[in-house]
This record gives structure tokens, C-alpha cells and sequence, in this order.
């Protein structure tokens, strides 16, 4: 049985998703085969808050080269996580808006 933080791998810290965090929306990086569910489930366990939408999407590596040798980048998920707006926000990202 997956933990919740089995689940929740790592928050998104970009430009595009701290803007969005005072909308109360955040982005995470999940595991490969978690659905929408366990990861709502996941976000109000370990951060004690009420989820409204969990949207998903799966990003394919990029092919990058070093010199003549060519490689790929992992492939990973990223979950989008709206808060209900009756709900606190999530402490770890308002330190940093």
C-alpha cells in the first residue's frame, strides 16, 4: 500500500506556479501511476487541507544532447491541485510568494 508521501514525490517551484498559489492552486510532481483520487487524498493528509479539483498530466522527457551522445530526460507526472476557497492554504508555499 502506497503512503501519502509515496504519492506526493515534490512540489513544482516555478515563476508560473507561484503566481498561481495565491489562487490557492498548486502544482506537484506525483508518481507515474497514481490516479486523481490518491492524489487528493495524499494533499489533504499531509497538508490538513480541501481539495476541489485535481487535474493530471503526464510530461514526456526531452531528448537533450552532450556533444555526439543523445539522452533523454525522465519522463514524470504533474498533478495541478485546486484548493476550495473556504480551505487555509498550504503553509510550505506561502513563504515563498
Amino acid at each position: 500500500m502506497k503512503t501519502p508521501y509515496d504519492i506526493i514525490v515534490k512540489p513544482i517551484i516555478t515563476e508560473r506556479s507561484m503566481e498561481k498559489a495565491g489562487d490557492k492552486i498548486y502544482a506537484f510532481e506525483v508518481a507515474r501511476d497514481a490516479n486523481k483520487i490518491e492524489i487528493r487524498q495524499a494533499v489533504e493528509t499531509i497538508f490538513g487541507v480541501e481539495v476541489q479539483s485535481v487535474n493530471t498530466m503526464n510530461v514526456q522527457g526531452k531528448v537533450k544532447r552532450m556533444g555526439v551522445h543523445i539522452g533523454r530526460r525522465s519522463a514524470r507526472k504533474k498533478a495541478i491541485v485546486r484548493l476550495k476557497p473556504e480551505s487555509k492554504g498550504i503553509e510550505f508555499f506561502e513563504g515563498m510568494v
